[in-house]
Order: C-alpha cells, then structure tokens, then sequence
C-alpha cells in the first residue's frame, strides 16, 4: 500500500497471488519496502521481488527466487529489507550458489551471486572497514562479512539461533559489528580485520528476537527477549533493566528513544546509561504481536499492528 502521509487515504496498492499459509497465522508480507528516488523495492514473504514505479505502483520488473535461483523461503517467509548501493539493490536469496544476489536496480539483471546459506530474517547492511566496501550478512546459522564488490567472503562466524531465527539488523560502527538473536542464544561483538572476523566479547545480556537495538553514544539500547535494557558498546556490559514494556521494538531520533511494546503501548524516554528515563508515554494500538518499530517523519509518529495504523503529532508547539 501507499497512503497519504498527510490523510492516511490510500493513493494505490499493489497485488499479487501468494500463499496465506503461516505457522503461526500472521498473513501479508513481512519486508519493509526500501524506496529509493522513484522506485520502490518490495519482496513477498514466498520470494516475489518487486521494483515498483513509486508513484503509480506499477511493476517496472520483477523476479522470483524460486523459479529464478531454486531458492526456499526460510519457514516465516522472507523479511529482510532490499538494500540499495549505488546502482545496485542486493538481497539475501538463500539458495545455492545464490546466498546473497546483487541486481542492477533499474534493470533487474544479476550483477553478482555468491555463497550457499540458507537465508535468515535480517536485512542487509553495507559498511565500510579497512578502506574497503563491505557487506554485513546474517544467514539462518551464520554470520557472513562480504566485499561489496563481487561477493567474496571476508569471514564468518558460526551462529546457530534455535529454528534458524538470526532476525535482528546488524549494528556497525566502525569496523566492530554488533550482532545478537533470541531464544536464549545472545550476543557479540565482532571486529573486521585483516585476516577475518576476530571476537572482542559475547554474552547472553541482549537477545534480541525481532527487533534490533540502537546505538547511541557508546551505549546499545534494545530489547532482550521482553526486557529493556542498556548495553556498554565497548564491554557488553549491562547498565540497566526496565520490565514495565514487555517484547517491543525501538528508534532512536534527535537524541531521543521512542518505544513500541507488542501490546501497542508508545512511549520517549532519554537514552542515559544511568536508567530508564521516561519523557511520555500512551497506548497507541491495541494489538497482539505488534513488532513493526514506529516511524518519525515530519513532526508525527507512524505505527502499525497486524492489520491497522495510526499516525500521532508530535510536534512542537
């Protein structure tokens, strides 16, 4: 769908056959589309990719992983985000031969495919390290750096989550990589170097099952599994626990946290490693399972459940 952000009137929709079938019953797509100038990159839960005219949402071209690289969905269906480089957009396929495929963003055409792992639930993340373009990649049992370049493998690190759950986006800074994944498996922080990843800690402090944390001033804020906590970047140690929100997902804006429980409760808080420090907080949506981390734009707060969304100011007055 796209909406008005200023009515909420939807402006077009874009459909397509896809099974509705879910282990746990939660239908629709599970991807956040990637909009970059007048296309939009959209990739079904089975592993229909679209690229969208985004003004119209007509189909300018589009792929199937299946039939096109022999690939498998993972068992929730596909959910990472496209990721845009240059005149690229690459996503994590999964399939033999195929892990990670880079496009040619206008035209669809293969650029590059490289590696055989099973795909994951995290979206691709670009960074740079050693003077080098990379890629961050995180497949169903493994943590994979690439170069940007042509595929090629710069180091992995086995990372075997329960039901191959690696789901949150990757957190870089510099070239020490953030990584962490639920159901009691825990975090890390990896360091790029010349011969590979090297390990700089791990713990079971943040185990995050959905969502990612932020990081924001040498400090990551996140959830782990259904408590709130703040992290030390550089140590992995724990500064504080908040119980009160349950599973959730969070953005960080202008210095600012805001927060979204599954039970659709939103809230601000100041990002301190001294505590929880709440601005505001109100219900939002009442819903079950609502992961989707909210939206600032233009001084108002987007969020959605499974099936609705509702659009707060914020603005100053």
């Amino acid at each position: 769908f796209c909406f008005d952000a200023e009515t909420g009137r939807t402006l077009w929709k874009h459909e397509y056959p896809c099974s509705p079938t879910d282990p746990n019953g939660y239908h629709g797509t599970r991807c956040t589309p990637t909009v970059d100038g007048e296309r939009v990159y959209s990739v079904s839960r089975d592993g229909q990719f679209f690229c969208l005219d985004a003004a119209q949402g007509t189909v300018l071209w589009s792929k199937k992983f299946k039939a096109d690289f022999g690939a498998e969905p993972p068992k929730w269906g596909y959910s990472g985000s496209p990721l845009v480089e240059k005149d690229w957009v690459l996503y994590e396929v999964g399939a033999a031969g195929a892990g990670v495929v880079a496009f040619d963003k206008k035209t669809g055409q293969v650029v590059w495919k490289k590696g055989n792992d099973s795909a994951g639930y995290s979206s691709l993340v670009p960074f740079t390290a050693n003077g080098e373009r990379l890629l961050a990649v995180f497949p169903s049992a493994q943590f994979v750096v690439r170069r940007m370049k042509d595929g090629s493998e710069v180091g992995r690190v086995p990372w075997n989550t329960d039901y191959g759950v690696n789901a949150a986006t990757l957190i870089i800074a510099g070239n020490r990589i953030f990584i962490s994944s639920g159901y009691g498996y825990g975090c890390a922080l990896l360091e790029v170097q010349a011969g590979g990843l090297k390990e700089v800690w791990r713990n079971k402090s943040m185990r995050n099952h959905v969502n990612s944390c932020v990081l924001w001033q040498g400090y990551l804020y996140g959830f782990d599994n259904s408590d709130l906590k703040c992290l030390d970047f550089q140590t992995g140690d724990v500064k504080w626990s908040e119980k009160r929100f349950g599973k959730g997902s969070l953005m960080l804006a202008d210095g600012k946290l805001i927060l979204y429980s599954q039970s659709g409760k939103l809230a601000t808080a100041e990002p301190s490693p001294d505590g929880y420090k709440e601005i505001a907080s109100a219900p939002a949506l009442a819903g079950k399972d609502t992961w989707a981390v909210p939206v600032l734009a233009n001084g108002r707060i987007y969020c959605r459940s499974l099936d609705k969304m509702v659009c707060l100011d914020v603005k100053a007055n």
